[in-house]
This record gives C-alpha cells, sequence and structure tokens, in this order.
C-alpha cells in the first residue's frame, strides 16, 4: 500500500479540515496532550461551523482525547461510515478497540453496544426475539442489541456460522426478520466486527464470501514507546475510561452531518481513466501466481466507494489515482485468498496488493 502523504490508513492526519492538503505530522507521534493532528481542537460544536466535512474531520481530534495512537483506525471508520459499510477490526486484545469504538459514538453523538460473541450465543441474541406476554396473552418483539447505530462484534470468529449469518444479513439488508416481518434498522448503521489475529483454537473463521461483506479491514497495531507512556501518564493523571466525559470527550458531530456528507460523497466524480485503473488493480490480483481467489467486483465497487469519501474528506470533489492507491489495501486485504503454498513462503495479502500496485499503470 501507499505510503505517502495523501494514505490515510498510515498518515491519518492527512485529512485536513476540507482544504485537500494533506501535510500534517505523522499519526504515529504521540505529544504528551491529546494531539490535534494539523486540526485545530473545537471547544464547542459551533466552533466547526456548519460544514460536515469540518465537523467529521473534528471526530478524528475529539477520540484521541481518550484514545492515544489510533488516528488512522478512526480515519478509516468515519470513511466507512461515509461509504455505508462495515469494519472489521484486527488486533490483539488490549489496543482500545471497545474504547475507541465508544470514543467515536460519543464524538458523532450517536448510540453504540458491544456483543461479546461465544460459541453458545444463538441468533436471536443478536437481532432480537418474540417474548410472549402472560398478561396480554400475545407475543411482543423485543429488540437485540444489534438495534443501535455502531454495533461492536466482538471476536466475531467464536461464534458458529449461523449466528456469524443472522449478523452479516443484518449488515447487507439493514433489517432484521423476525417471524416474517422484516424490522429496519437505526440509521446510521455500522457493524465493526474485531478478530485476535493470534489465538485461532475454538474459532469458526468467516468464509470468503463473508469476508467480502466488509468494507475495510483495519489492523490496529501495538503503539510505539512514546505512545505507551502517553497512555500510562494518562491512567496516572486518574484518565477514567468508563467516563468519557471526564476526558472531555463531546459530540463534534451528528447523524444530521453524517446524512449530509454521504449525500456529497455521492457527487464526487471518477474519470474513465481511474475506473480503469480500479478494474485493472482488481483484475490482477485474480492473475498474480500466489493468489487463490482474488478480488470480486464487489472488491472494485467497495474501492471506489471508500476512494470516494477520502476524496470528499480532503476536499476534492473528484478521485486520483492517489486515493485508490491508499485505499487500496484496506478494501482488499480481506478479499484476497492465498495458495496454501504461498502463505508457507512467507507470502502475505499485504505483499500481493503492493506488488499489483507497483505493476499496474497509473494514469496522467
Amino acid at each position: 500500500m501507499s505510503t505517502d502523504s495523501t494514505d490515510p490508513i498510515h498518515d491519518p492526519s492527512a485529512v485536513g479540515p476540507g482544504n485537500g492538503d494533506p501535510h500534517p505530522p505523522s499519526a504515529h507521534q504521540a505529544p504528551s496532550t491529546p494531539r490535534t493532528s494539523g486540526i485545530a481542537q473545537p471547544t464547542a460544536q459551533t466552533d466547526v461551523g456548519n460544514d460536515p466535512r469540518r465537523r467529521l474531520v473534528a471526530v478524528r481530534s475529539e477520540v484521541s482525547k481518550a484514545v492515544v495512537g489510533q488516528e488512522a483506525a478512526v480515519t478509516g471508520l468515519v470513511i466507512a461510515l461515509l461509504a455505508g459499510g462495515h469494519v472489521l477490526l484486527e488486533g490483539v486484545p488490549g489496543v482500545a478497540k471497545t474504547l475507541l469504538v465508544r470514543s467515536l459514538a460519543t464524538a458523532l453523538d450517536v448510540e453504540t453496544k458491544r456483543i461479546q460473541f461465544t460459541p453458545d450465543l444463538m441468533p436471536g441474541d443478536v437481532t432480537g426475539s418474540l417474548i410472549y406476554d402472560s398478561r396480554s396473552a400475545q407475543f411482543s418483539f423485543r429488540a437485540g442489541p444489534v438495534f443501535t447505530n455502531l454495533l461492536l462484534a466482538d471476536e466475531i470468529n467464536r461464534t458458529p456460522p449461523k449466528t456469524q449469518a443472522a449478523l452479516l444479513e443484518a449488515m447487507e439488508e439493514h433489517q432484521v426478520s423476525i417471524d416474517g416481518e422484516p424490522r429496519p434498522l437505526p440509521d446510521p448503521f455500522m457493524v465493526i466486527a474485531t478478530q485476535n489475529p493470534v489465538e485461532y483454537e475454538g474459532t469458526y473463521p468467516l468464509p470468503e464470501a463473508q469476508l467480502d461483506r466488509f468494507l475495510l479491514k483495519l489492523i490496529l497495531p501495538l503503539p510505539e514507546r512514546a505512545q505507551e507512556i502517553e497512555v500510562l501518564s494518562r491512567h496516572a493523571a486518574g484518565f477514567d475510561p468508563h467516563d468519557l466525559a471526564g476526558a472531555g470527550l463531546r459530540a463534534v458531530a451528528g447523524p444530521d452531518d453524517l446524512s449530509v456528507a454521504r449525500a456529497q460523497v455521492l457527487t464526487v466524480g471518477a474519470s474513465a481513466e481511474v475506473l480503469g485503473y480500479i478494474v485493472d488493480l482488481v483484475r490482477a490480483t485474480r492473475v498474480s501466481p500466489s493468489v487463490a481467489l482474488g478480488v470480486s467486483p464487489r472488491g472494485a465497487a467497495a474501492l471506489l466507494a471508500t476512494a470516494r469519501a477520502w476524496a470528499w474528506l480532503s476536499g476534492r470533489s473528484f478521485v486520483t489515482p492517489d486515493d485508490v492507491k491508499a485505499l487500496a489495501t484496506p478494501a482488499l486485504r480481506h478479499r484476497v485468498q492465498l495458495r496454501a503454498e504461498a502463505e508457507m513462503e512467507g507470502v502475505t495479502t499485504e505483499s500481493v496488493i503492493n506488488g499489483v500496485l507497483r505493476s499496474v499503470p497509473v494514469p496522467r
């Protein structure tokens, strides 16, 4: 994946407040105070005006008041919200996945719920079920935790395929059907599913067809030394991860901003050359000798959608090849299935995508 200054995943500080000039400091720095990532820290929601772009850019600065060093993940989550997709997070336990989602929900003024997926979790535990009321002698619907805005599906690979399928159906249809009656989910609705990359015993890995339903796969790394010191410094100063208001977090954007932003993202144009570049990239993954299953047309559509969202966040009304390169790895890494012999040789999906980015000619 490209690591230039326009890369929202390796350098999320590239998002400027609607000016399209991505050059603030690296996201891997950890100052002793909550960082601003090149964006002025607003003191009230009105400080960022009525521009939905500025408000959504300010979300990352707000989340950094509680979460240190995961600005890239916040940028990826905002891109997924703008594109109307869902995210697969991969990271070892303890890298603030739950705190990240709760902080993002606070900054966006939306509701969030968390489900801990276990082998005995049933579909009704996720979607809800009909409960018999003996007083009225009727069945009433009790909504499950899926009826929220940001749903953290923790360790989704620890629950059986039947329960996974129930959640993935809700992701695709934005509704659940109970006793034949469809019930729409709130808007916005996004599933943020997590996987532990180091412990696979007793898990039910998601099939490739279900992985393809996730718009992005984001990797949450362990913090750098300076960032880890900052985390401990905040805890030593009395930081309580269960009291986000005490940490100074507040809403800097809302569902209405997100709705307006999504409509504006749809107006972002892509030239025939850029569309051809996306197609050439995904087709190149299908002929790679290390790949058993390449990127599908759905993956190409996902790459276009995320590139448009990134272009809009950068203040542009058109998609550039750099936008496509910036989102190629997070949008495609989980859609590539390697051959067994390639995996034994140490080949990774990231290395395959990086090779494709180097080999496919970039339109000028």
